[in-house]
C-alpha cells in the first residue's frame, strides 16, 4: 500500500469526482464471509437508471428459434440458485501503475463477496433454442452515456460455450434482499470467476449473435501495451491475496501501529482461473507460509491467517497468493495501457511498539 500511495500523486479532479460516485470495500470488511451490501465495491459507468419493475421486461432476441419477453415475476418463478461469489473490478490496483491510465483511481479495495440469488442463464437460452452458427451472447444494460465520444448503452458479450456454465445467473437478489438500485435493480448478469465488468447491471436485453461483438465496452477491456496493440481480452480474475491491515491506523496516512508480541495477520485470497493453493506473508521481504482455510464456495474467497512474532521496530508486511496452476502474484505491477488486472502484492507499513 505504501508503494500505491506514492504513485497516487497527480490524481486529477475528474478522477476524484469518479471516486466520490464509486467506492471500494474497506479492507477491514474482509472479516465478514459475506460482505455487507453497503461495503461491497461499486463501479457505475454512467447513471443509475430509474426503472419501474412493474413495466420492466427482459427481451431475449437474435439468432434463436423462439424470442422471449419476460417480466420480473416470470424470472423469479423460474428455478433459483443462491451462491456466494467474489467480484473484483478489472481496474483494481490501477493507481499502482506508472504511468497510470486516467480512470477510476482504484487502490486495492475494488472487491466484495455477496450471496447472489437468481435463475441460471442457460435455462433461458435452452428455452430459446439457439440457432446453429451463433457465436456470442450480447448483454445490454439500461445505463447509457458517453465514452470516447461515443454514446451507447453499457454492453458486454460472452461466448456461447461460456454461457452454458450453470453458475452464471440472472440475479435479482443480493444478500437475501432485492438488488439495490446501485447494484443493478431489478436484474443483473452475474458471471462468477470473471472480473466485474462482465456482470452487466440493469439488464434489459439479451441478444444471440452470429458475429463477434465489437462494442466499445468490449473493446475497452484488453491487456494492451500501447494504443496500436490489439491485446488479449480481460476475462478471468488473476490470483490475489489481501490482508486486513493489523492494529490501528493513523487517520490520514493509514500507517498501522501494533503492540509487540504475537500479532494475528489475517485476510482473504481468491482466483478466477484455478483454486488458491497457498498464501505467504512477507516480513521485510522474508516470506512465511500462512494457514489457508477452505474457500467459502467455488467462486468465493478463502480465509487465511498467520501468527507474527512482532518485536518493536518498523516493518513492511506483505502477502501473496499462488494458484493451483502455479501462478503467483508479482512483486512488480504487470503494466498495461489501461491499468487492468494489476494483482501486485499488497504492502502494509507497520510500527510495532
Amino acid at each position: 500500500m505504501t508503494e500505491l500511495v506514492s504513485r497516487a500523486q497527480g490524481v486529477r479532479f475528474d478522477e476524484l469526482a469518479l471516486a466520490t460516485r464509486n467506492h471500494g470495500m474497506q479492507l477491514e470488511g474482509m472479516r465478514y464471509d459475506i460482505t455487507p451490501i453497503g461495503m461491497h465495491y461499486l463501479l457505475i459507468h454512467f447513471d443509475i437508471p430509474a426503472i419501474d419493475p412493474s413495466t420492466w421486461r427482459l427481451r431475449v432476441t437474435g439468432s434463436v428459434e423462439r424470442e422471449l419477453e419476460l417480466s420480473l415475476d416470470d424470472i423469479r418463478s423460474r428455478p433459483a440458485t443462491t451462491i456466494p461469489v467474489t467480484l473484483e473490478c478489472a481496474g483494481n490496483g490501477r493507481i499502482g501503475m506508472d504511468p497510470r491510465n486516467v480512470s477510476q483511481p482504484w487502490g486495492l479495495e475494488a472487491i466484495g463477496t455477496a450471496s447472489w440469488t437468481g435463475t441460471p442463464l442457460r435455462g433461458i437460452l435452452d428455452e430459446c433454442r439457439i440457432r446453429d452458427g451463433a457465436v456470442e451472447v450480447v448483454f445490454t444494460g439500461a445505463d447509457r452515456g458517453f465514452q470516447d465520444n461515443v454514446e451507447h448503452n453499457y454492453q458486454r458479450s460472452l461466448g456461447i460455450g461460456e454461457c452454458g456454465r450453470p453458475e452464471i445467473l440472472l440475479a435479482y437478489e443480493m444478500n437475501g434482499v432485492p438488488l439495490p438500485p446501485q447494484h443493478g435493480f431489478p436484474l443483473r448478469l452475474l458471471v462468477p470467476g470473471w472480473y466485474g465488468m462482465t456482470s452487466v447491471k440493469w439488464l434489459r436485453n439479451i441478444e444471440i449473435v452470429d458475429q463477434p461483438f465489437t462494442g466499445i465496452q468490449q473493446a475497452a477491456y484488453r491487456y494492451q501495451q500501447d494504443s496500436d496493440d490489439p491485446g488479449l481480452p480481460v476475462s478471468r480474475i488473476r490470483v490475489r491475496a489481501l490482508m486486513v491491515p493489523p492494529g490501528i491506523p493513523d487517520f490520514q496516512s493509514r500507517r498501522r501501529t501494533v503492540e509487540a508480541g504475537t500479532v494475528g495477520i489475517r485476510g482473504r485470497a481468491w482466483c478466477g482461473t484455478a483454486p488458491v493453493a497457498g498464501v505467504e506473508v512477507g516480513v521485510d521481504g522474508v516470506w512465511h507460509d500462512a494457514r489457508l482455510g477452505h474457500a467459502l464456495a467455488e467462486f468465493a474467497w478463502y480465509r487465511w491467517s498467520y501468527a507474527w512474532d512482532a518485536h518493536p521496530g518498523e516493518y513492511l508486511l506483505s502477502c501473496r497468493a499462488t494458484d493451483a496452476d502455479g501462478n503467483t502474484q508479482p512483486t512488480a505491477p504487470p503494466w498495461n495501457l489501461l491499468g487492468m488486472g494489476n494483482n501486485l502484492i499488497q504492502e502494509v507499513a507497520v510500527t510495532v511498539r
